[in-house]
């Protein structure tokens, strides 16, 4: 009726879709994943970042005394200049994450993404460890706030995350296909 002769599928060239420049098909932990897609770790790590980056703004330290007042790791990053690793860290771990939109790419950033959430609680380790005191014979009397321990609790989840980001390649669906039954190098 059209004029197409019909011919077996077999005897059709393969389509171009998915194919890389050379004309071989391309992985499939290689395609890109839509912009939304929140496995592999992908949505958690993006979720841990922003968390990470409400903790850094909220009270880190209280001092009650030589006055009443509260620190957010924002405000000692302005005191202390290596606190500013925390918030930094949050806040390029969340690109690095979101940008990486193949399993290979998750797969290859999965040192960073640990590394990344490694630096707040590093941080906060080193702030504990060593705490401020009072200067010229003034006493100082505080409190570690919430948001200083939940940084540090997200920092773990992260490295975590950050260590099986991008997850298993054995374990990639494909849209048509199956390697079931196949070596798979």
């Amino acid at each position: 009726m059209c004029g197409v002769a019909l011919v077996p599928l077999e005897r059709l060239a393969p389509s171009t879709d998915g194919m890389t420049e050379d004309g071989i098909p391309e992985a499939p932990e290689d395609q890109p994943l839509p912009w939304a897609y929140l496995g592999r770790g992908r949505g958690l790590l993006a979720g841990l970042g922003l968390l990470g980056l409400v903790a850094f703004v909220l009270p880190w330290v209280k001092v009650t005394l030589p006055d009443v007042v509260s620190y957010s790791g924002l405000d000692l990053g302005k005191r202390l200049g290596w606190v500013w690793g925390a918030g930094v860290a949050w806040t390029v771990l969340v690109p690095t994450v979101v940008s990486r939109r193949s399993i290979v790419r998750m797969r290859g950033a999965r040192l960073a993404t640990a590394f990344l959430g490694a630096v707040p609680s590093a941080t906060v380790l080193v702030l504990v460890s060593r705490p401020p005191h009072g200067s010229h014979g003034v006493p100082l009397r505080f409190t570690y706030g919430a948001a200083l321990f939940a940084t540090a609790a997200l920092s773990l989840v992260a490295i975590v995350a950050g260590c099986f980001f991008g997850g298993r390649v054995a374990d990639i669906k494909v849209k048509r296909g199956t390697s079931k039954g196949q070596t798979v190098h």
